[in-house]
């Protein structure tokens, strides 16, 4: 009886240590890889604000042209001003909803300066002024940097959700109260960047 007892003993105590360090390895490779996945999210929030700080110059370079369509410039601002109402958290990033409201107010900034850059195209005066072109070339370098970090966050988000949902980490993620992140959904063409110098050079 007594050896059985300390059979079951050591047989408990070795799977305890399997468990623990089971255990130990499933957190420490989730907390990387969201440690990854939020890093990326912040280059991703630093391209935003990127183009966010760019436009209060574009507009000003604008208004230099008093016929400019103030109409415009004014959705341009707006929709800025939405964009940096929104601040993006760690609860954001956990909540459907929330990321969806801020990939809207990101989508209308986007199609506002669309729309601003289409307007533009009526104005040689405005085409040629090299601040403005200045200006322009950042935006495109910015645009292709966003569609460059959201990629590497969608990755980052996949890579961290698959291991949070395989068995049996999935049972260690309960335990250590990881869930699963949002990711950015993507409407028909966000695969690429919008070309900002063809639309402006059309």
């Amino acid at each position: 009886m007594k050896r059985a007892l300390l059979i079951f003993g050591i047989l408990a105590l070795v799977l305890g240590g399997c468990a623990f360090m089971s255990g130990k390895s499933a957190n420490n490779t989730m907390v990387e890889l969201e440690q990854n996945a939020l890093s990326s999210w912040s280059q991703v929030e630093n391209v935003y604000q990127r183009r966010a700080d760019l436009i209060p110059n574009l507009v000003a370079t604008a208004q230099q042209y008093a016929e400019f369509e103030q109409s415009t410039l004014t959705n341009v601002a707006q929709a800025r001003k939405q964009v940096s109402d929104i601040v993006v958290t760690e609860e954001v990033l956990n909540d459907p909803q929330l990321m969806e409201k801020f990939q809207e107010s990101q989508n209308q900034l986007g199609q506002a300066l669309s729309r601003f850059l289409s307007v533009a195209e009526s104005y040689p005066n405005l085409k040629s002024n090299e601040q403005f072109n200045a200006l322009m070339a950042e935006l495109a370098g910015t645009e292709n940097r966003i569609s460059t970090e959201r990629k590497r966050f969608i990755d980052a988000t996949r890579e961290y959700n698959t291991f949070v949902k395989k068995f049996p980490n999935n049972l260690w993620a309960g335990v250590f109260g990881y869930e699963t992140m949002q990711t950015f959904q993507a409407q028909a063409g966000a695969d690429k960047a919008p070309d900002v110098n063809e639309m402006f050079n059309r």
